[in-house]
């Protein structure tokens, strides 16, 4: 059998009640808040994190354009699915190309006001576009356009790491 926990009467009760220790607690927490200046729940957070208050607004106020955006290229993408032959490959196309172009566009709006740090996304992106010209104005040339890639990824993304550093004071990052 295990053991229980038992009160033992050789041992003295404690000088205050449980009453006085709850409000001794909560006198504690107020003079803490009151010397950060802060209120509870923005002191429980760390230094470096972000929270939804901290977002960056949209140009264009609380309309949700970004999010209706990737709805209907999900409603693209998916009936695509359905539609047969060409029509429905552009529709997934449209699609893929929609909700990309609205989530990028978020990512450079929290990226360029400091929110949270998306380099790589952003470099990604640049590289991508980078490959697709590249193969285009060299007639297929895959390796001048991997090449091409590597270096525009490599440029932006230096450069997207030093804006966002340049922005948040020295931070390199912010989850």
């Amino acid at each position: 059998m295990g053991k229980r926990s038992r009160k033992r009467g050789d041992v003295a009760a404690s000088a205050t009640t449980r009453a006085e220790r709850d409000a001794a607690r909560q006198r504690r927490g107020e003079a803490l808040a009151r010397s950060d200046g802060e209120s509870g729940a923005s002191a429980k957070r760390r230094a470096g994190k972000t929270s939804f208050e901290d977002r960056p607004p949209a140009p264009w106020g609380s309309f949700p354009l970004v999010e209706i955006v990737i709805l209907i290229g999900l409603v693209l993408l998916v009936s695509g699915f359905f539609v047969q032959g060409e029509r429905g490959a552009t529709m997934i196309i449209g699609g893929l190309v929609l909700a990309s172009l609205a989530g990028l566009e978020l990512t450079v709006r929290e990226h360029f006001a400091g929110f949270r740090s998306h380099t790589s996304l952003l470099a990604g992106a640049v590289a991508g576009v980078a490959i697709a010209v590249a193969y285009w104005l060299s007639d297929g040339n895959r390796v001048l356009a991997l090449g091409v890639a590597i270096v525009a990824f490599a440029a932006a993304f230096w450069g997207f790491r030093q804006i966002f550093m340049r922005k948040t004071g020295g931070v390199g990052f912010r989850r």
